[in-house]
């Protein structure tokens, strides 16, 4: 419905822009066209789906506002999250509908499809949402970067934060795709590397599993201290609940929620998800500067405030939309390389993320904080649910850059 949407408008526009001369047209505003690929339906929509599209057209009528002489179209479309349906998506906005970048993508399958695919075609990816570390590693590209957060800063400050508690033997319950195996083996080599002991694995259907008790009776039954939830969205929201009907939690057992946000643990409620410790890029209620972002953005997605993904979209498109504007709109529409080399050559500063810097292998670095979720009792206001344990630098959070086997760095 989106596309056939688009394509009508772009239909309707022809005939007016014919209709003025030569002279006129060299007047006429430039026009940038972003392409969100999302998930609007499936167990993810929770946590991007319309709250990313709002937080892009959010950041779409800052930079309006500040140039004028540009519009920024959005079109967005639900991919199922399926690669094959993305690609076909990408292909058909690149070839036929005038699509200068995609952002979001929030299923690293997925991205690392369109990651070769914007490679090949010299168009650019911002993907805010997928959590692959490969897409800064070994999938590395001059076309694409990686923007709110990924499986080795998940991993490592959640899985290490948890072994220095106590925590020091592991099961995981990890969705069976690119994402999952990724968020499982990154957490897992945090684990040992803080001399904790993972002691065994199971891998569920994605996206169709809804059940999880079979999978949550193994992990019972293995006697581990932690059980790490390598999955996300409505998988994560679910093994949670079923996890409390079954009382493990009381029987001693910790849950490590890999991939958790606000919109999750709102679904889940804080009678449910306190004392849950996660790690986040970011937090409404951090500081002052995320309260007025999330003041902003609430009125769109009638009152619901953003996650760091959300924040994330908003960050990200922004400093592509300034980079498209420092080396001239032509310019960056003609070559998807050349935008992402631009964007990593200037800093990053927007009132979501505040100050970064965008490193050479594509990965943004910036601090990563662990949180607790509160009980009911502490919570004094709605969507009032972290405290904050500590903040961890972009340094500490994020693989080192010599260690990701990014073709791009050298040595």
């Amino acid at each position: 419905m989106t596309l056939a949407i688009t394509r009508r408008t772009a239909l309707a526009l022809a005939p007016v822009a014919a209709a003025f001369p030569a002279v006129g047209r060299a007047a006429e505003k430039q026009t940038i066209r972003i392409g969100v690929l999302t998930d609007l339906n499936g167990p993810n929509s929770n946590g991007t789906g319309e709250g990313s599209v709002a937080a892009t057209r959010l950041a779409a009528g800052d930079f309006m506002r500040a140039h004028p002489d540009v519009a920024v179209e959005v079109l967005f479309a639900d991919y199922q999250s399926k690669p094959d349906i993305a690609q076909s998506i990408a292909r058909d906005w690149f070839d036929r509908q005038g699509v200068d970048f995609i952002s979001n993508v929030n299923n690293s399958s997925a991205a690392l499809a369109i990651a070769t695919l914007v490679r090949d075609k010299d168009k650019a990816a911002v993907f805010t949402t997928p959590a692959s570390s490969d897409l800064t590693g070994k999938a590395c590209g001059p076309n694409h970067v990686q923007w709110t957060y990924d499986t080795y800063s998940l991993g490592s400050c959640t899985g290490k934060a948890l072994v220095a508690e106590g925590g020091d033997t592991w099961f995981f319950i990890a969705a069976d795709y690119t994402f999952g195996k990724l968020l499982a083996s990154d957490t897992a080599r945090a684990v040992t590397s803080a001399g904790g002991r993972v002691i065994g694995q199971v891998s569920h259907p994605f996206p169709e599993t809804t059940d999880f008790s079979t999978f949550l009776l193994q992990a019972q039954a293995s006697g581990a201290k932690v059980i790490g939830l390598a999955n996300s969205g409505e998988n994560t929201v679910n093994c949670v609940k079923q996890a409390a009907e079954f009382g493990i939690a009381k029987r001693g057992q910790k849950l490590a929620a890999l991939l958790l946000t606000i919109p999750d643990v709102h679904g889940i409620g804080l009678a449910t998800a306190q004392g849950l410790l996660l790690t986040e890029a970011w937090y409404w209620d951090l500081d002052d500067k995320t309260r007025a972002f999330a003041r902003r953005y609430a009125p769109t997605m009638k009152g619901r405030m953003p996650n760091m993904l959300q924040a994330g979209d908003y960050s990200a498109i922004t400093h592509t939309l300034k980079a498209m504007a420092a080396m001239g709109v032509p310019a960056a529409k003609a070559s998807g390389k050349a935008l992402i080399a631009q964007m990593k050559a200037m800093p990053v500063e927007d009132e979501a993320f505040g100050k970064c810097t965008l490193r050479a292998d594509g990965r943004l670095m910036h601090p990563m904080h662990l949180f607790q979720v509160k009980t009911p009792e502490e919570s004094r206001y709605p969507w009032d649910y972290y405290r904050l344990v500590r903040t961890i630098s972009a340094e500490d959070a994020f693989r080192p850059l010599n260690e990701g086997a990014c073709s791009m760095v050298a040595g």
